[in-house]
């Protein structure tokens, strides 16, 4: 399966980040605009506010694969903040806390912050030297 899989480890890598980056993007819109979901929204001067706009905006920007690195940082530590205010003191394991989705956003975007935005990226379009599966940046002699 590596054989065949891992060739296509940029572009399956490029659709993780485009897709986790829409889906992360729609928890902004649903705090903000009230869309998809019941049309409540929260009120933008506050901490729910502050997380809205950064899943929108970093959202986006991971999605489109601009800045990805800064973007999923700032999203990674969100979700941590997310995971501890909110799930931690409900309960100890994250399956009885409901807080797992906070956990893979978190620990997915760190992986992000890591890799960089990688190919079909805005980054990618404005010439910034993209980062091999290894993590480093290739030489070219």
């Amino acid at each position: 399966m590596e054989r065949f899989l891992g060739n296509y480890s940029p572009h399956l890598y490029a659709l993780l980040r485009i897709v986790a980056g829409l889906l992360f993007a729609m928890h902004g819109t649903q705090k903000l605009f009230g869309w998809p979901g019941d049309g409540d929204t929260v009120e933008l001067a506050s901490l729910m506010g502050l997380a809205g706009i950064i899943e929108l905006v970093g959202g986006l920007m991971i999605a489109f694969g601009f800045l990805t690195s800064w973007a999923a940082f700032i999203a990674s530590g969100e979700m941590a903040v997310a995971y501890f205010m909110a799930h931690a003191p409900q309960a100890l394991w994250p399956v009885e806390n409901q807080g797992e989705l906070s956990l893979l956003y978190c620990f997915l975007f760190l992986y992000m912050a890591a890799r960089g935005s990688g190919i079909w990226s805005v980054d990618a379009a404005r010439g910034r030297r993209p980062v091999t599966a290894a993590g480093a940046r290739p030489t070219y002699n």
